[in-house]
């Protein structure tokens, strides 16, 4: 497929499948990775841009959620990707919104630590993170959040790349994916 084949596909409202689980850049005692859980909820828009809504859980059953975010995205289209036929990479930078909503007071007490530049966090309550310092997702102030990642579609199926097994983001082009995640499925 042609980029704008893929681009076409990609229109409409995409989710998780289940609960995902990816390495998270926190560690536990003992050196290794916290894992981290999450959905999605994904809708591809025309003129290239996107809403995300992750959902971070404690558990791996989804039973616990911890925070909301939702993040509004343009893409930028940089060709092909080698990890599979018709794969493209794809630069999502969250330029329009970025907010986080904490579900659990003990999460929104965690985030009270860092709160300079924001309100009281509350469970329940939304608060915009874009181009403000954000210590919890290692953002700086006036920082635009930006991934290198990649795009594959696959019989009804779209997705993204892996997460670095080390916890690394996709922050630059050389740490953008080279495997396949958990894919997430059409809505219907």
């Amino acid at each position: 497929m042609t980029v704008e084949q893929v681009k076409q596909q990609s229109l409409g409202r995409w989710e998780s499948i289940t609960v995902e689980v990816r390495p998270s850049s926190a560690k536990n005692a003992d050196g290794t990775l916290k894992p981290f859980y999450l959905t999605r909820e994904f809708t591809f828009l025309s003129n290239d841009k996107f809403e995300l809504i992750v959902i971070n859980f404690a558990d791996p059953y989804g039973k616990v959620p911890l925070a909301k975010m939702k993040i509004k995205v343009h893409t930028e289209w940089k060709g092909e990707h080698p990890i599979a036929v018709d794969a493209q990479k794809a630069d999502f930078i969250a330029d329009e919104e970025y907010a986080v909503t904490p579900l659990l007071q003990g999460f929104a007490d965690v985030l009270n630590q860092y709160k300079k530049g924001f309100n009281k966090w509350k469970a329940g309550e939304t608060q915009n993170i874009l181009g403000k310092a954000f210590a919890p997702f290692g953002l700086t102030e006036g920082q635009i959040f930006k991934e290198y990642d990649l795009i594959y579609l696959n019989n009804d199926m779209m997705f993204w790349g892996a997460r670095n097994i080390d916890g690394r983001g996709f922050d630059t082009e050389a740490n953008r994916p080279a495997n396949l995640q958990i894919p997430m499925i059409r809505k219907k």
